[in-house]
């Protein structure tokens, strides 16, 4: 799956709120051929996409800055202090800042939403989106049937796990399961070829892991939290029925066995790497790589035809997976399959399960001090299983037709401004300067929304079994996942819903794409000055872009084909400059109260690079804007000039805080950086802040010399 290399402008907030569990499959049908599509309908026509006349006005507030701090020593302080302390993160949050605003803005929409469809679902039209959202709604939030239920949805399962006898039963159930929608051990979907990015192939990768990273389960500094997993374990198998003596030994097993399938599993910096997330193979090549494993019966299972081959993308792995398959005893299997399937489970059972996965994901892994409301987590149960049905009403309801042409606008201004900057560069030959102006010229950018929404005729949702509509949903995801392997790719189709704040780059399919909710404040404001706008949306606009050039996406071409398109002197020279790059966020270390822990500078080189690339770009374009209207060059708004507000809302944009155990967790797992070092990384490079603030060498937000980074 090229789904790990969508390229997010932040960790999705969204992700936080979802009732699906990390195990299952939500990717999308029931039918073995590409779904149906109907057109978007288009929001009404608007006269002007430029800002209202006289509408420059104040929409940064000047008292939130702290002029106890020095904007030289503290871009972030300077701006983001007073308002952290004067907001503290909600208890059923690990985290609160901008973006978390305004996904909360999003789910009060949708909650809007969703209890208007659930209020009509009965006379709506049958079948309609309308519909099934209300009803899936609905039956998420009838908490006393649920309870009522307690496990026996998950029985029939259950019961098949107890009956496997051997390794070849034990395969076959795997494969079977996948067809349902259950994914268990390793990850398969569809992702465009790497090497053929036009065409749609099968990607099986790594997976089964009930811990954020393979150092969890060795690491002394994790004891606590394998001891608290272990547990947790425990107390799953006993909600089902298992004596509390059985659950504790079967609890060690899965851990042990669990183990050694994380000492085969790639840290979160391997990852990144992109020979380790391509291996093709042939059919007959994977039954050789797992004997144990037939790849022709799992591909048979799931309706899919292979003809040239797939990728097994990560052949260590799979080696002990078929290891394990062949030496693990049958009880070490079905206690492993039997926890996985309660735990993908839990949030669709009784209270009694969700509760319990919330204590260790949520407090003792997180820190976050209270669950969600049950709407909340509802809500993000209908994210997971028809989010883009859901991003089709939200559209209908609050988006505007002036912010996306606005944003259009926006846009092709950011990505002139870095053509002009790749075509200017002092260190790149014109040789591969043609070849990245050549990829340039085929980037797509999506703004909003789909142009085509997805058709859910297929999909089977009633009023009162919530359980059975997730598990439809999740089979019904998949199959339209899968359904695409051997088709042509599909640069239009989006890999995020619109009422989602963030946005992305794919470098498979070369597109950048801003959905609807991030296209207001503080990112984006139809009255605001361009200084904001530029600072804002603009800067996030050049990150995506310049991921297109980050060091992974440096290693795609404008097909979107895994190719090197450099010299080997320019590699050279690029790769001398990320590492600078690398060195400066190395050196951070985020915690206070943990100063031995420093940000992974090559884990999160790719945004690193993208945050640096995309405010040099949305800083020139800026400077472009105000020489095409000298007037407001020089103009101030509450004091600050343009130059100043830009890099004001830069910081804003990134202003939050976090739970101490939340990040620690993202300083493990997390390709981006710190927000707190987002707001002053990248800015510390440019010489346009410095002259901005009449910052002086010696500044801590002035880096110069050997210590200045210079990419893009």
């Amino acid at each position: 799956m090229t789904k790990p290399f969508l390229k997010p402008l932040a960790l999705a907030v969204s992700a936080t709120l979802a009732l699906a569990a990390c195990g299952k499959q939500e990717s999308p049908t029931d039918q073995a051929a590409p779904a149906k599509t109907t057109t978007a309908a288009a929001p009404a026509a608007t006269t002007s996409t430029a800002t209202a006349p006289g509408a420059k006005k104040s929409v940064f507030d000047v008292s939130e800055l702290d002029s106890n701090i020095n904007v030289c020593s503290d871009l972030n302080g300077f701006v983001n202090s007073k308002w952290i302390a004067a907001n503290p993160i909600p208890d059923d949050r690990t985290r609160w800042g901008a973006f978390d605003q305004l996904a909360e803005n999003s789910l009060n929409t949708q909650h809007d939403i969703v209890e208007a469809a659930d209020k009509d679902a009965d006379k709506a039209q049958s079948g309609s989106i309308e519909q099934k959202i209300g009803w899936l709604y609905r039956s998420g939030m009838n908490e006393d049937a649920i309870n009522k239920a307690g496990w026996q949805p998950l029985k029939p399962e259950l019961d098949q796990i107890a009956a496997l006898k051997d390794s070849k039963q034990l395969a076959d159930f795997i494969s079977k399961q996948y067809a349902e929608g259950n994914g268990f051990v390793f990850g398969f979907g569809s992702g465009a070829d790497f090497k053929d990015a036009k065409i749609q192939i099968a990607y099986a990768n790594e997976g089964g892991l009930g811990l954020p990273t393979k150092d969890y389960y060795t690491d002394p500094k994790y004891a606590d939290i394998r001891t608290a997993y272990v547990a947790y374990i425990a107390k799953l198998l006993q909600l089902t029925g298992v004596s509390e003596a059985d659950a504790k030994k079967q609890a060690d097993d899965v851990m042990k066995f669990e183990t050694k399938l994380a000492a085969a599993s790639l840290t979160p910096t391997e990852a990144r790497d992109l020979k380790n997330e391509y291996h093709f193979v042939t059919v007959q090549e994977a039954n050789k790589a797992t004997p144990h494993f037939n790849w022709d019966n799992f591909f048979k299972d799931q309706g899919v035809t292979i003809e040239k081959g797939f990728s097994l993308s990560q052949p260590k792995f799979f080696a002990e997976f078929d290891k394990q398959l062949a030496t693990a005893p049958i009880t070490t299997w079905q206690a492993y399959l039997r926890f996985h399937a309660i735990d993908d489970a839990a949030n669709y059972l009784s209270s009694d399960f969700q509760d319990a996965k919330f204590a260790f994901y949520g407090q003792t892994l997180s820190g976050q001090p209270k669950q969600k409301p049950r709407w909340k987590r509802v809500l993000g149960a209908v994210n997971g299983e028809m989010g883009e049905a859901l991003g089709q009403l939200y559209v209908a309801k609050v988006f505007k037709p002036e912010a996306k042409q606005r944003a259009e606008e926006l846009v092709n201004n950011v990505r002139n401004a870095l053509k002009a900057r790749i075509q200017n560069l002092d260190w790149m030959s014109q040789e591969t300067k043609d070849k990245a102006v050549a990829k340039w010229n085929t980037f797509l950018p999506k703004i909003g929304y789909p142009d085509n929404w997805r058709d859910w005729s297929g999909l089977k949702v009633t009023p009162d079994n919530f359980f059975a509509n997730a598990q439809a949903a999740s089979k019904f995801n998949y199959d339209y996942d899968i359904a695409k392997i051997g088709k042509p790719t599909d640069r239009k189709e989006w890999g995020m819903t619109p009422q989602t704040v963030n946005a992305y780059y794919n470098p498979t399919d070369n597109t950048i794409n801003f959905p609807a909710a991030i296209l207001q404040p503080p990112f984006f404001d139809a009255n605001a000055d361009d200084a904001i706008n530029y600072g804002g949306i603009g800067a996030v606009i050049g990150h995506e872009a310049s991921h297109g050039f980050d060091d992974q996406g440096s290693q795609f071409d404008g097909e979107g084909n895994n190719k090197d398109w450099w010299t080997k002197d320019d590699k050279a020279k690029f790769n001398a400059r990320t590492d600078k790059l690398v060195q400066q966020f190395n050196d951070y270390t985020p915690l206070k109260d943990k100063p031995d822990l420093h940000v992974n500078g090559k884990l999160t080189l790719g945004e690193n690079i993208a945050d640096l690339g995309g405010l040099n770009v949305a800083y020139d374009a800026l400077q472009t804007s105000l020489k095409a209207h000298p007037e407001e060059a020089n103009q101030k708004i509450d004091g600050y000039t343009p130059d100043q507000r830009f890099f004001l809302n830069w910081a804003r944009v990134w202003r939050g805080n976090v739970r101490e155990k939340q990040a620690v967790l993202y300083l493990n797992v997390d390709p981006h950086s710190p927000a707190s070092l987002r707001a002053i990384g990248a800015p510390s490079n440019m010489e346009a802040f410095a002259s901005a603030f009449q910052c002086k060498p010696g500044d801590a937000m002035v880096r110069s010399g050997d210590k200045q980074v210079k990419i893009w």
